[in-house]
């Protein structure tokens, strides 16, 4: 109704530019709010106040001429000005109960439209990158902001048209998997976080200590390509690395499905050296010009494409930086046929941007500026009884997504890793998340539909079945809450 009223006032002020009454002029964004008080109508708007100046005018008296040449229709019951110019709409009845036979017409797809469709009526292709975790460890409560805020993307583009492919991209190479293969090895070895032989940036949690018990005891792994088993050797690195990226990749899957997540395609990193893609990258940057060697190195001219200044792709010990195969991971996502791509990941991620962006500018094969898209979330505070949370005993150094959906539940830890911008920080108040009352807004909801659920049980016992007809035939003994 919103916007049928914006469209209304727009073709009212159209009209008055038209007859001369005010001056010719761009008409502006026309907001219109819901009042606080039902006395004062449904529905309100400020143009007269917004436009005042531009016609010289005194609010009311513009917002009288604004109500006058309102075009007849059959939703408007009356108009009122209050206050210094306001203007607040009355509906008619039979407008304000339509909605309910448009939501019981529509189904299960009411609210949803075709913004995602192309001209020919075929769903656009967009993917989705989301959560994209290291396999170093259990996922934590950052993971989990990212799962909520990317699944519920996922979902409203597909509720408007889109063909949506969700994706979780694995860095299961570099630094960090090499430390998690020494962890859990000298975990293997019986040795722990104590020992000197520990080095300053291996991994502590009691998920290290478990998942060197289950490599020592043969336990098997199912994974996508087979069955992995622990090959009980402490000293072979390779198989142990093998084991704790797989050991660990189906721990975060089983978060994810309690979490109520899927994904339908997930790329590993090192597959984008298996395969030579990062090398091909490289090379096609090195023969386009945008590429120097210096100290050793080789450097990204990422200032040509806007940077503060360029960036080492090449260490002088041969490994690659971190945002280099990322860069191979995009050209694959944009040979694959995905013009739109958005990426969902926590603002640690902020300084990449740019240099994958110039990366893949620096590659001349007609990805367009700007490309992918990002969203970014903000950091998570876990509190309890008025104390922030900092520590799993599981994971070591860090509140766990798993910790939070066995506590308070999957629906109460989704809605409140979503309930405030991603670019805000959130504070995630377990005692609330707990109460039973309607200052938890989950329960309010859930109290909600069980309240329904209890009406439509009672109508069947008692031989009144909801009967939808009879309802439509009877929407005018609703009446408006107040």
């Amino acid at each position: 109704m919103k916007d049928a009223l914006q469209q209304l006032i727009n073709l009212a002020i159209t009209r008055l530019i038209d007859q001369q009454q005010i001056p010719a002029m761009d008409i502006p964004s026309i907001k219109i709010d819901r009042t606080k008080d039902p006395l004062h109508g449904d529905l309100a708007c400020n143009i007269a106040l917004v436009l005042a100046k531009r016609t010289g005018m005194n609010p009311r008296e513009l917002a009288s001429l604004i109500c006058a040449a309102i075009p007849e229709n059959d939703s408007i019951a009356s108009t009122d000005i209050a206050g210094p110019g306001f203007i607040n709409v009355f509906l008619n009845r039979a407008t304000q109960t339509s909605i309910v036979k448009q939501v019981l017409d529509a189904g299960d797809h009411y609210g949803c439209n075709q913004d995602g469709v192309d001209s020919d009526g075929n769903p656009i292709s967009v993917q989705v990158e989301f959560v994209s975790a290291n396999p170093t460890g259990p996922l934590h409560i950052g993971h989990g902001r990212g799962a909520a805020v990317g699944d519920s993307i996922c979902r409203l583009l597909k509720a408007t048209g889109w063909n949506v492919t969700r994706e979780f991209y694995y860095n299961d190479a570099g630094e960090q998997i090499n430390n998690l293969a020494r962890s859990v090895q000298l975990r293997c070895q019986g040795l722990g976080p104590e020992d000197e032989a520990w080095p300053e940036d291996g991994y502590r949690g009691e998920y290290i200590t478990q998942l060197a018990n289950a490599y020592m005891s043969g336990d098997s792994i199912n994974t996508q390509t087979g069955t992995l088993s622990g090959a009980a050797d402490p000293n072979n690195q390779e198989a142990i690395r093998e084991y704790a990226v797989a050991y660990l990749r189906r721990e975060q899957d089983q978060d994810l499905a309690a979490f109520k997540v899927r994904f339908d395609v997930f790329t590993l990193e090192s597959s984008l050296y298996s395969d030579g893609k990062v090398e091909s990258t490289i090379k096609k940057i090195i023969e386009n010009g945008y590429s120097y060697e210096k100290d050793n190195a080789l450097w990204l001219k990422t200032t040509d494409f806007g940077d503060d200044k360029d960036r080492v792709m090449r260490k002088s010990n041969g490994s690659y930086t971190y945002f280099v195969p990322d860069v191979a991971y995009h050209l694959d996502k944009w040979q694959r046929g995905f013009s739109k791509v958005i990426n969902e990941q926590g603002a640690d991620h902020h300084s990449t941007i740019t240099r994958v962006r110039a990366g893949l500018q620096a590659l001349d094969t007609g990805i367009p500026k700007g490309w992918p898209d990002y969203i970014l979330h903000q950091m998570v505070t876990v509190m309890r009884n008025g104390e922030e949370v900092k520590l799993s005993k599981r994971a070591g150094s860090y509140v766990t997504l798993r910790d939070l959906i066995d506590e308070v539940g999957c629906d109460a830890t989704r809605y409140f890793l979503v309930a405030r911008r991603a670019d805000s920080q959130l504070t995630f108040d377990i005692n609330l998340a707990l109460q039973k009352n309607n200052d938890n807004p989950v329960y309010y909801i859930q109290y909600a539909h069980a309240r329904i659920c209890s009406v439509m049980s009672q109508s069947q016992e008692k031989s009144m079945p909801w009967d939808a007809a009879s309802g439509l035939a009877n929407l005018d003994k609703l009446v408006t809450a107040t």
